[in-house]
C-alpha cells in the first residue's frame, strides 16, 4: 500500500507517473485541492483552468477528488484518464465510489487513484499512497471517509491514529481529504491531527465553507472545499427535480446542471523540510 511511485516534473501541465530523479529540493512545495469534480462540466473546468492556474501559482501538486466525475455519480477509468491528461496528479474518492462498475478496474490498476482508507481489509485499491516528484521530497495523499450521517464504515479516527505515523516515517508532506458530512467530525479529526498532517481538506457537502486557517501545530485546514461543476444548480444538480423530490417525496432524475460553472478548492504552501503549512488560500474560478 505504501510503496513509492514517482510522478514527472510536471513539464507542460501534465501529471503523469514516472521514476524517480535527481536529490530533493527543500524548498516551499505549492499544491492545489480541487473540490468534488460534478460531471462533464467539472472536467472541463478542470481541463481548463487547471493549467492557468498552474502556470499562474507555480503550482507543484494537485489533488482531487473525483468520486462524482462520471455523469455526477461515481468515476471510471475513462473518466479518470481524462482528469489525469488535464494536470491533476492524485484522485481521491468517497462514498460515491461503488456508483460505476468499472470502478474496480481503477482501484486494481491506478496507483494515482484512492479510496477511503477505512474501508475493512481486503478491499480493493488503496487508501493512501507515499508519491514522488523529481527533484522534491516524497509526499503522502490520505482519503478517509466520515460516519457521522454517512455510510457506516470503519472508524476514520483511530484508522489515521494507525496510519499516519507510518506515512509520516517516510515524509512530513501529508494532505488528507476527508470525505464527511458533519462538520464536528471533520474540524474534531482535524484538530486530532495538527502538527501530524500538513493539510486535512474536507469535502462532500459541495459548499466551500469560509473557515480555513493554519492550526497551531502547522496543519492547514479547511472544512469542504466546495465543488467543481455547474453552480446555478443544487449541489450540481438541475434544480427543479430537486425541488419538487422535496414537495412530492416521489423519486426524480436528478441530471447534472450547466450553468455557471467554478473550479473551487484549497491552495496551499508548504515547507517541503517540515512539512507544516505556511498558508491556505480558497480558491473559486469561473470558467468563462
Amino acid at each position: 500500500m505504501r510503496d513509492a511511485v514517482s510522478l514527472d516534473d510536471l513539464e507542460g501541465t501534465e501529471g503523469r507517473l514516472a521514476p524517480d530523479q535527481g536529490p530533493f529540493n527543500l524548498a516551499a512545495v505549492k499544491l492545489l485541492f480541487i473540490g468534488d469534480i460534478v460531471g462533464e462540466p467539472g472536467r472541463r473546468a478542470v481541463k481548463i483552468l487547471v493549467p492557468v492556474l498552474r502556470l499562474q501559482h507555480r503550482i507543484d501538486v494537485v489533488v482531487a477528488n473525483g468520486e462524482n466525475s462520471a455523469g455526477g455519480s461515481g468515476i471510471t477509468p475513462k473518466m479518470a484518464d481524462e482528469i489525469f491528461s488535464a494536470g491533476i496528479d492524485v484522485i481521491t474518492s468517497g462514498d460515491h465510489l461503488w456508483d460505476q462498475k468499472e470502478v474496480a478496474e481503477l482501484l486494481a490498476t491506478e496507483p494515482r487513484f484512492l479510496r477511503p482508507a477505512n474501508y475493512p481489509p481486503g478491499v480493493g485499491g488503496q487508501g493512501s499512497r507515499i508519491y514522488r516528484i523529481p527533484g522534491q521530497a516524497p509526499f503522502a495523499v490520505v482519503n478517509l471517509q466520515g460516519r457521522t450521517f454517512m455510510p457506516p464504515l470503519d472508524n476514520p479516527f483511530t484508522v489515521a491514529q494507525e496510519l499516519i505515523p507510518s506515512l509520516r516515517a517516510e515524509t512530513p508532506v501529508i494532505l488528507l481529504d476527508f470525505h464527511a458530512e458533519a462538520t464536528s467530525e471533520k474540524i474534531a479529526l482535524g484538530r486530532m491531527l495538527d502538527g501530524q498532517i500538513t493539510a486535512m481538506i474536507g469535502t462532500h457537502t459541495h459548499v466551500q465553507t469560509a473557515d480555513e486557517q493554519v492550526f497551531p501545530g502547522g496543519t492547514a485546514y479547511l472544512s469542504d472545499a466546495g465543488f467543481t461543476g455547474p453552480h446555478d444548480s443544487v449541489l450540481g444538480r438541475e434544480i427543479d427535480p430537486v425541488i419538487r423530490r422535496f414537495l412530492t417525496q416521489m423519486p426524480q432524475r436528478f441530471e447534472v446542471a450547466k450553468g455557471r460553472v467554478l473550479l473551487q478548492g484549497a491552495l496551499m504552501d508548504i515547507d517541503e523540510s517540515t512539512g507544516r503549512a505556511r498558508s491556505i488560500t480558497r480558491i473559486s474560478e469561473e470558467l468563462s
